[in-house]
């Protein structure tokens, strides 16, 4: 792709005097001839590195790579659009394997007692879609290594642990197919995770910060372990046993021993078995009420609410040192490219600092691949400066451009000469006309709550659908209308700009090929409306999802409601830009979702096939509050997607004691490690961070909500790093000079 350019009116490159007074960037060090004929090919060396390293600092990424012209090319080939596709799907498939792999997710049903055997693919096959994966991940990796340069792949761990876990990989593959695909253990199935959080730049960066603030969160932890101990040993003594056998049932319950104690205060400590572990002794003496309000007070409202200060405080401060380091890298970039470029253009002989013509930069951007918004900014900011050539200052300033809020203006609305076509654009254009709107939605939701209230107790054979059809029918037709009239007042262009205008009319589209399939297949509404069954839904569904979407499009009303606008707009920033919390929730999911299948794959079966002997009474029945008498049969380790649901039922913390009581009596009692390693890693770590973000991203919206005028024609979108965009400090001249004399592939002369 290294493309070269048309010859201008003077030439770029200077003459060799002031190249040897000022000196210039050399690829690798390397000499190169000072003939004329090399002349065009240094231009379009330095033409091609200006645009590599200006796409590296639009997207945060490290310029110390090789930049020859055969490596540039190959490296824009790298990060193109298609090979990242490519990439990205790779690990998608790699990662999905484990829904179709043996023990295979592709049931109906997870339930141990009517669970079918599951289709197991023949030995071979998922092989041979990882070999294709791993493949791809070699090519990758060495790809990788080569850009880099072998100095800096030995400082390099993220890829010294990418070839460790192909070559692990491929070994237990290896000895996968000489077993025939019988093995009970594949470790390269806990290793998958590794290649998604290896090709994402942020997710590492959260993942340094994570590390980094395990220091303080562990004193915290400590903190909790010496509460937990403590309090296990006073209630031991509290609830010892005593001779009489009917005063013990605190003791029996959730006293007997040390690691039953531990766990019953632990799970306590979430609150997840409250009261129920104190009503025993409780109901003997209410004086020992106190332990276990002391316990909880301390624990859960102090100490746990104190972690997620700590990890608040140390994540945010850990967290915005990683977004310096990248506006540092994008300000690395941007100078590199300007020294490049510098080299370029003859200065006047006395000059004490280097330049780039105005043209040269043109010629860069028009190869450049960037937003176009930015790109459209910089080229304006260009013209109106109107110099033909730009100082290091001026031209970093120029992609200043990168840093601000993307703005989203909206297309303007049809001028319409008529009178009355312009008396029409303005009543239904009004935003009275679409709070009309908003209450005609709220009488229709309330009406399907009236038939629903009505028809709760009445069987279906004596439900009368005509009434709900009817007003259904009724409210379509006018959600249409107003759809229309809103595109006749604002222009198709206008209203598809806006998010709600579009959820809007998506809804209403489908709303109203529902009502037509449901005129078709059942006429139209009339009393007595009961026909019978036809086509793949009766007319009962048929109605119950038509009111399903009505009530989903009800939610049209948070945007004109501030409060309500500015949570959902927080949760949709953090959907768009923390994609990596969600990342490393995955990671974390799939690691413990695999190494629950390894543990505790069949542990659990059916009543009628094993005895379970601390399950029941002495007269047959259930124990209350078991796994058994609670039916979590469906909760298990027998294929990675009942796993991983399982997983979330113990993140989510209640009821989570039925799980180690029931995986600990089914396997062993050292399972309850496992179950406690999940609840730290993700109830107590991860969701405080996710918490903290959530804060953080809030306060900063509160904050510029406060200080901005709301601008109801303009939308502003931001990224996790113009979040903290106020507070970063801008890198010094000194400083990133000092990193580009450091580049291990560059040479920067003067």
């Amino acid at each position: 792709m290294e493309e070269r350019a048309g010859a201008e009116a003077e030439p770029l490159l200077p003459p060799r005097s002031w190249r040897a007074r000022r000196g210039l960037w050399r690829a690798g060090g390397g000499a190169r001839s000072a003939a004329e004929d090399g002349t065009e090919a240094d231009n379009d060396l330095y033409i091609n590195q200006a645009i590599v390293f200006i796409e590296d600092a639009i997207q945060y990424r490290s310029i110390n790579h090789r930049v020859d012209s055969r490596s540039l090319w190959l490296y824009r080939w790298y990060y193109s659009r298609t090979c990242q596709w490519i990439l990205s799907l790779t690990i998608t498939i790699i990662l999905a394997l484990a829904f179709f792999e043996k023990p295979s997710s592709l049931t109906v049903t997870s339930d141990v007692r009517y669970r079918r055997p599951a289709w197991s693919p023949p030995c071979g096959l998922t092989e041979s879609i990882e070999l294709l994966c791993f493949l791809v991940f070699i090519i990758d990796v060495s790809v990788k290594s080569y850009l880099i340069g072998w100095e800096e792949f030995w400082k390099n761990k993220w890829l010294m642990a990418y070839i460790l876990t192909l070559i692990v990989s491929l070994t237990d593959w290896i000895v996968s197919l000489s077993f025939f695909c019988t093995e009970v253990v594949r470790v390269r199935r806990i290793l998958r995770p590794f290649f998604l959080l290896q090709n994402s730049s942020m997710m590492k960066k959260t993942l340094k910060s994570i590390n980094s603030t395990l220091p303080e969160m562990a004193s915290v932890v400590l903190l909790l372990a010496v509460h937990l101990s403590l309090f296990t040993m006073f209630a031991m003594l509290l609830f010892a046993r005593t001779k009489d056998g009917q005063q013990d049932k605190e003791w029996v319950g959730y006293f007997r021993n040390l690691p039953d104690s531990l766990t019953s205060l632990l799970v306590l400590l979430t609150t997840a078995n409250n009261p129920d572990v104190m009503i025993p002794a409780y109901s003997k003496n209410r004086a020992y009420s106190i332990f276990f309000i002391l316990f909880t007070v301390l624990g859960n409202l102090f100490l746990m609410n104190l972690l997620t200060a700590i990890i608040y405080n140390q994540f945010r401060g850990y967290l915005l040192k990683s977004v310096q380091s990248s506006l540092f890298r994008r300000r690395l970039g941007i100078r590199a490219a300007f020294e490049v470029l510098s080299s370029l253009r003859e200065a006047p002989a006395n000059a004490q600092q280097s330049y780039v013509s105005a043209g040269a930069l043109i010629r860069v951007l028009q190869k450049v691949e960037m937003d176009s918004r930015c790109k459209q900014a910089i080229m304006r900011s260009l013209k109106m400066c109107s110099c033909d050539q730009l100082s290091a200052a001026q031209f970093q300033k120029l992609f200043e451009e990168l840093d601000k809020d993307a703005i989203k203006q909206h297309p303007p609305s049809p001028e319409y000469q008529s009178h009355f076509m312009q008396k029409m654009q303005f009543a239904f254009g009004h935003p009275y006309f679409g709070y009309l709107g908003n209450v005609v939605a709220l009488a229709n939701i309330i009406s399907i709550c009236v038939v629903l209230v009505m028809d709760a107790d009445k069987q279906p054979s004596e439900r009368d659908d005509f009434f709900l059809g009817a007003i259904n029918c009724f409210f379509i037709l006018y959600y249409l209308l107003e759809m229309l009239l809103k595109i006749l007042a604002m222009g198709l262009k206008r209203y598809l700009s806006y998010p709600s205008n579009r959820f809007d009319g998506l809804l209403t589209v489908i709303l109203l090929i529902l009502e037509i399939a449901t005129f078709a297949a059942y006429g139209f509404p009339h009393p007595g409306w009961r026909p019978e069954f036809m086509g793949l839904l009766s007319l009962w569904d048929m109605v119950r999802l038509v009111n399903m979407l009505i009530v989903f499009r009800f939610l049209r009303i948070i945007p004109n409601m501030k409060f309500m606008a500015l949570v959902v707009t927080t949760l949709l920033d953090l959907v768009k830009n923390l994609r990596a919390f969600a990342g490393i929730l995955v990671v974390v999911f799939y690691a413990f979702a695999i190494t629950g299948i390894m543990l505790f794959k069949g542990a659990v079966v059916p009543l009628g096939n094993t005895s379970t002997v601390n399950t029941t009474y002495s007269n047959g029945t259930l124990q209350c509050g078991t796994y058994e008498q609670l039916e979590y049969w469906p909760n298990n380790f027998d294929d990675f997607a009942a796993a991983v649901v399982t997983l979330w039922d113990v993140m989510v913390v209640n009821n989570w004691q039925v799980f180690l009581e029931a995986f600990s009596r089914y396997s062993s009692p050292w399972a309850k490690i496992y179950f406690v390693a999940w609840w730290l890693i993700s109830s107590v770590i991860w969701v405080n961070l996710f918490v903290a973000l959530l804060l953080e991203n809030f306060i900063h919206k509160w904050d510029r909500r406060c200080h901005r005028e709301p601008l109801s024609d303009i939308e502003y979108q931001r990224t996790v790093e113009l979040m903290f965009r106020d507070v970063l400090e801008e890198p010094t001249e000194e400083e990133l000079l000092e990193k580009l004399h450091q580049h291990p592939h560059l040479q920067l002369c003067r």
